[in-house]
């Protein structure tokens, strides 16, 4: 227990001394108060976005009892993507709802919440518990989203696929402040609701059928995790971007640095971790390399190798 304490003090302490380096770099007397103005918000997105996508995917991969599934199984990304298709195709790139970032956001962040309450509602009618036909109904429909999203894409004027173009990928760099306070009051809410149900979790880990055996109402503690992924899930997507593979390495990282099953360090771990690679990442894009490429296609390759990893460590095992 000492260890992994000691491992989350480090992990702390790396993250507060990245996000020192994110907002200090470079400020002078002259400069200080608008890159202030202008790093102050992403770096808040960062820690936001880092601990709602950490969250989720530890969620889900505990209901799911798998450790290389993510939440994008949902299809709640590829939904997100064909509602600021389908916003541009029919309205136009000039349209309130593209333009104004807030309703943009209570819209996505509604439809992909009714999406996700509608499947689960269609899928668990009765008081059973079929997850993996809930996760490829979720994947058949995640792919007719994508498919509906490039067919759209296609037909569409280039100049009007531009302004879709920047939403494809997760991006800190435009970050709408009231969105943001919004984004930050309901994570926070969610995460302080969740603390009570960690020991309840942590049963869970063991399965269905201990899981019930031990007591757990299965059927219910299954659709409450449902919602608090979908609300992560939805409220990340809609403040940043899509990010498909950030969760898979962060969680995994932090089972294989913590050495545990327990969700109160499991939670900490990878949200710590999530930060740090988020911020490590965004400077070392921005004031190392000097590129203009988003962070999430920098984690998405390199979640993508990881994934393949397990697979194949999974598979030898």
């Amino acid at each position: 227990m000492m260890v992994r304490k000691k491992s989350l003090w480090l992990l702390g302490a790396l993250s507060i001394v990245l996000i020192l380096i994110f907002v200090f770099w470079g400020l002078s007397s002259s400069n200080w108060e608008y890159f202030l103005s202008l790093r102050l918000p992403k770096v808040i997105a960062l820690v936001i976005t880092g601990v709602a996508i950490a969250f989720s995917t530890l969620l889900f991969q505990t209901l799911t009892n798998n450790r290389i599934l993510t939440p994008s199984l949902l299809g709640l990304d590829s939904l997100y993507m064909l509602v600021q298709t389908l916003v541009v195709f029919i309205l136009g790139s000039t349209s309130l709802i593209l333009i104004n970032n807030k309703i943009n956001f209570f819209i996505s962040v509604g439809l992909m919440l009714i999406f996700s309450s509608l499947l689960f509602k269609a899928l668990f009618k009765k008081d059973t518990s079929n997850i993996m036909f809930f996760l490829l109904f979720g994947l058949i429909l995640g792919t007719f989203f994508q498919s509906l999203t490039t067919f759209m894409q296609m037909m569409m004027d280039p100049n009007e696929f531009l302004h879709i173009q920047d939403r494809m990928f997760a991006s800190f760099n435009h970050v709408n402040t009231e969105i943001l306070l919004i984004a930050f009051i309901v994570i926070s809410a969610l995460v302080l609701f969740s603390i009570k149900y960690f020991k309840l979790w942590d049963i869970l880990s063991l399965g269905r059928d201990h899981s019930i055996n031990l007591g757990v109402d299965y059927h219910k503690t299954i659709r409450n995790m449902v919602a608090i992924v979908a609300i992560l899930v939805s409220v990340s997507t809609a403040l940043v971007g899509p990010i498909t593979f950030l969760g898979l390495l962060v969680v995994n990282l932090a089972r294989e640095f913590l050495k545990t099953y327990e969700h109160k360090y499991l939670f900490i771990g990878s949200s710590l971790i999530s930060i740090v690679a988020l911020l490590g990442g965004q400077l070392l894009i921005e004031r190392v390399f000097n590129f203009s490429t988003p962070i999430s296609v920098v984690i998405n390759l390199i979640g993508g190798v990881y994934f393949l990893y397990l697979l194949l460590k999974e598979n030898v095992a």
